[in-house]
């Protein structure tokens, strides 16, 4: 199978997981807004999810990708991811992703919380990209004429599950502004596009540079488990105090679903 044709293939595997933030507006269709509790259970599951997949794929993967300095470069990337996600946050500082702390956003600070989600959605392309740093090997799922790794088949639907709450969070001050509810769908996916372009970077360079592949998964692993710590919990934390117990319960619920969904990952 030729480059261009992997690389297209990456590509639609982080266009998929970009089209998967507007699924995040589609509840407005239906409602005026996402009740608290449920938002508390997409933000505990989408946190499981992705700290599992980094944990149980990435990380495990990492490690068992090269001899002698797998472990190392690990770590290095562990360490370059979370710094890429405090940078990133330190250029745009000032914005806050949460959504109804703007809910009578102007059009700056809309514009200022669009580029925390969009900045954010970057890593999670890299780790779609280094998931498949495999393609083509055997060991994978057959389709189409493509041997695809079974962690990038997991880390796509992960990303894609994980962004649907991003998609609500980025939806609900745009639906109190009165914005189009197909706008809605469109900002949402707008805030993940650079995934499908992070995921085609990281996937050329891991397969040009095998050397530096435990790095890269270290690297994805560390943006990610990263902004769970610091993004999602804190988030779900601080909408569900208006919950009974304030909201630890279904944050404990997503979370506990979430590494469940991810649990085959230990096993592959």
């Amino acid at each position: 199978m030729d480059l261009f044709a992997n690389l297209t293939l990456v590509f639609i595997a982080g266009l998929i997981t970009a089209l998967a933030t507007g699924i995040g507006a589609l509840p407005f269709f239906l409602v005026r807004e996402v009740n608290d509790r449920w938002n508390v259970i997409l933000w505990g599951l989408a946190s499981g999810i992705m700290v599992s997949a980094s944990v149980f794929g990435l990380i495990s993967e990492g490690l068992s990708s090269a001899n002698g300095g797998s472990v190392q470069g690990v770590v290095i990337g562990l360490l370059v991811g979370v710094a890429l996600v405090v940078v990133s946050d330190y250029v745009i500082s000032g914005a806050d992703v949460n959504p109804k702390k703007y809910e009578e956003a102007d059009f700056k600070k809309l514009v200022l919380i669009l580029g925390v989600l969009t900045v954010h959605s970057f890593p999670e392309g890299v780790a779609i990209g280094v998931s498949f740093a495999d393609l083509g090997f055997q060991g994978g799922y057959h389709f189409d004429g493509f041997v695809i790794p079974l962690l990038a088949i997991f880390m796509t639907a992960a990303i894609s599950i994980h962004n649907i709450p991003e998609g609500v969070a980025i939806s609900i001050p745009l639906n109190a502004m009165g914005v189009g509810k197909w706008r809605m769908v469109w900002w949402s996916v707008f805030s993940s596009l650079p995934q499908p372009i992070g995921a085609v970077i990281a996937f050329y360079f891991v397969r040009s540079a095998r050397g530096f592949l435990p790095m890269g998964f270290g690297f994805a692993a560390g943006a990610m488990i990263y902004l769970v710590l610091s993004e999602f919990i804190p988030e779900a934390l601080e909408v569900g105090q208006s919950l009974p117990g304030d909201g630890h319960r279904e944050l404990v619920s997503g979370l506990t679903l979430g590494v469940l969904l991810m649990l085959p990952l230990a096993f592959i």
